[in-house]
């Protein structure tokens, strides 16, 4: 492997950035992004991974670059090259065809039917093929964490949002809540749900504020699919959610009443997964998930379901969205149990703090992850 130069590296976040345009769009695919050009600093093409079934990224820039003589070109791509025949042809091929000379991977595809593959065959039909490390292969990598999580773990990188006072409360003692953040952080967090291949919430929420839980406030090709975690199956069939656009799982761990039918017909799928406790398994419907090819899991929930995926170790990362108010009583962002000893209290590390109008947002992931959990 050859040392990247700098215009590798301005390349390849080229076709991170590229890669972007993806979210919202490309799910259950990764987010992919590539550029074409020349040593001279020529960039020939540039493309984004489309939605499943259409052209990924590699397809798309070699499109673009219509009527350049490609032979001995580089391609900066975000993502490891497919090599299998899925709903498209392999990009390695296409690549091979449009006569690349060199191949530079920000990181590798942990796809099983790709992983290695690509770049092996690209090798094999005598293009040199380098892969990045350190930064720029973490952004990459960052960028599709619920990809990898899904191929490397099993499961949806599961991430939690919430909007609280500057005292960690999420709503006055009588479950009001609208509004304690700003527009722009209700916006901002519309973003985060287009991120998502779904979202969770807890019948609590449902039967408090009645959410529609699609992205309305940015735009976007795709809607997330929209999971209630509902033990006894008490959703209304009026329930806003239940509404287009976008699919409706509900997970159940009984239908005691008959009431699935009902929800069938306003076009939700019921599913039951009943615990040991007599409540939804909550691991067993993040498998589940993962089965469905869901990345990323972003939850917005109450402080009961927050604290139940808490306790199953299922909790990723905090999305927070601080507001300079402050509440005195109400509830918290997780109902758990108080550790017996400071020191064995669960700790979070923040990895992004960035203000949102009025508001502050930080991200935040367990001290202990594994670098295989925190690219």
């Amino acid at each position: 492997m050859s040392a990247l130069s700098e215009l590798d590296l301005q390349r390849l976040r080229e076709a991170i950035e590229l890669a972007h345009e993806a979210i919202g769009v490309s799910d259950p695919n990764p987010r992919v992004g590539c550029v074409l050009g020349r040593s001279d600093g020529s960039v020939l093409g540039r493309g984004a991974t489309q939605r499943a079934g259409g052209p990924h990224a590699e397809v798309v820039a070699l499109r673009d670059a219509t009527g350049h003589d490609l032979r001995g070109c580089t391609a900066w791509v975000s993502l490891e090259p497919c090599s299998h025949h899925g709903r498209t042809p392999p990009c390695c091929d296409a690549l091979i065809e449009a006569g690349v000379g060199r191949v530079v991977v920000a990181v590798a595809d942990p796809y099983p039917e790709v992983d290695g593959r690509g770049i092996a065959r690209l090798r094999a039909a005598g293009i040199q093929v380098d892969l990045a490390e350190g930064e720029v292969a973490r952004e990459a990598r960052e960028l599709n964490i619920g990809f990898f999580s899904r191929h490397e773990r099993g499961r949806p990188w599961v991430r939690v949002k919430v909007a609280m006072s500057l005292d960690g409360r999420t709503a006055l003692p009588d479950g009001r809540s609208r509004w304690i953040t700003s527009e722009a952080a209700r916006t901002d967090g519309h973003a985060w749900r287009r991120r998502a291949s779904a979202v969770l919430t807890g019948i609590g929420t449902v039967l408090a504020d009645n959410p529609r839980l699609d992205v309305r406030l940015v735009q976007t090709e795709l809607q997330p699919l929209r999971v209630v975690l509902d033990s006894a199956l008490r959703t209304p069939t009026t329930a806003r959610l239940l509404e287009p656009p976008g699919r409706v799982l509900l997970a159940a761990a009984r239908d005691a009443d008959g009431r699935a039918d009902g929800l069938r017909r306003r076009g939700a799928e019921v599913v039951l997964m009943p615990g040991a406790d007599g409540r939804v398994d909550l691991p067993a419907l993040v498998g589940e998930l993962a089965r469905r090819a869901i990345n990323e899991l972003h939850v917005e929930a109450g402080a009961a379901l927050n604290g139940a995926l808490m306790r199953a170790g299922l909790v990723d990362e905090w999305l927070v969205y601080q507001a300079g108010v402050l509440l005195g009583e109400g509830p918290g962002i997780a109902r758990i149990e108080a550790p017996a000893q400071l020191a064995a209290a669960p700790r979070w590390q923040f990895v992004d703090l960035k203000s949102v109008g009025p508001d502050v947002r930080f991200l935040m992931r367990p001290i202990a992850s594994s670098t295989r959990d925190t690219p």
